[in-house]
């Protein structure tokens, strides 16, 4: 459902090609993947509109003091063709205050995040050829305490879906799906559940790991710690989910999501050895694993 654009949005995207090619200088920092700047290089009765230029496949946008309006391009350094394969996901910080953030395609607005919403840990994802995001900051009495901020994921839709499955999030992974998961996650360990923090405001689980086998990890996650040398780490899921401490080793699979490790396929470890086998010996094995 189309929103109504707040008042003055229209005028800012009619007037974008002669903003371009002036207006005032912003003051900001920016480098390929993230970008930091301030409202307060604009005039106050002006309705600037800046555009912002990013390269990576994740980074972070933080608006200090928002006035008149960003246009955040997302160009990843990836063929164009291969740009309506591509979700865009973006988490607004805590705090985020003092724009509303739009999807914009030749000149339709969507509202997608309302300024002054709070929904700890959500994230909203779109396809790439749905729109840009365009942020305008909303009329304040006194915007010295405003920071918008989000951070940006660009992933292929298929990892996307897995991140955000609606149908069944909880349930149990297929062999298929499990030895799927063992080529093709971020990481991969066998592990014990030491213990699990439940966060209802966030609707989230913290699953505090205790790593016996260190398969691959795309980022340091797991890490040994203390004078024992024991691998332990967190992974994140459903808090509607429901896990519990338990007995016994599990293979944790899962994808990196805004700098978390999101749980994925989990069954238990002798249940892997089971269907690994199986599927071993008729040659229908997606990858090796290595050794136990």
């Amino acid at each position: 459902m189309r929103s109504a654009p707040a008042a003055g949005l229209l005028p800012l995207l009619l007037g974008l090609r002669l903003l371009l090619g002036g207006g005032a200088e912003a003051q900001y920092s920016s480098d390929l993947c993230n970008w930091k700047g301030s409202g307060l290089t604009h005039e106050s009765h002006k309705k600037d509109v800046e555009q912002v230029y990013l390269r990576c496949s994740e980074g972070s946008i933080e608006w200090m003091y928002p006035t008149g309006a960003l246009i955040v391009n997302l160009r990843p350094n990836t063929s164009p063709a291969s740009y309506k394969h591509l979700t865009v996901c973006i988490k607004p910080f805590k705090d985020s205050a003092g724009a509303n953030i739009y999807l914009e395609k030749t000149g339709e607005l969507k509202l997608l995040v309302r300024d002054g919403e709070r929904s700890p840990s959500k994230v909203y994802c779109f396809g790439y050829d749905q729109g840009g995001l365009f942020v305008e900051a909303t009329p304040q009495q006194d915007i010295s305490r405003k920071i918008t901020g989000f951070q940006y994921e660009l992933m292929s839709r298929g990892i996307a879906s897995d991140l955000h499955t609606v149908s069944a999030p909880c349930r149990p992974c297929s062999d298929t799906e499990v030895l799927l998961a063992v080529c093709t996650s971020d990481f991969v360990i066998r592990g014990s559940i030491q213990d699990v923090t439940n966060e209802a405001e966030e609707q989230e689980s913290v699953i505090h790991v205790g790593v016996n086998k260190l398969y691959r990890q795309k980022s340091k996650v797991f890490q040994l710690t203390g004078e024992s040398g024991n691998w332990r780490g967190q992974i994140k899921t459903l808090l509607e989910c429901g896990v519990r401490p338990g007995d016994g080793d599990f293979l944790f699979t899962g994808r990196m999501h805004f700098g978390e490790a999101r749980l994925g396929c989990a069954p238990r470890f002798k249940d892997f050895q089971r269907m690994y086998k199986e599927a071993k010996d008729k040659g229908l094995n997606p990858c090796e694993i290595g050794p136990d």
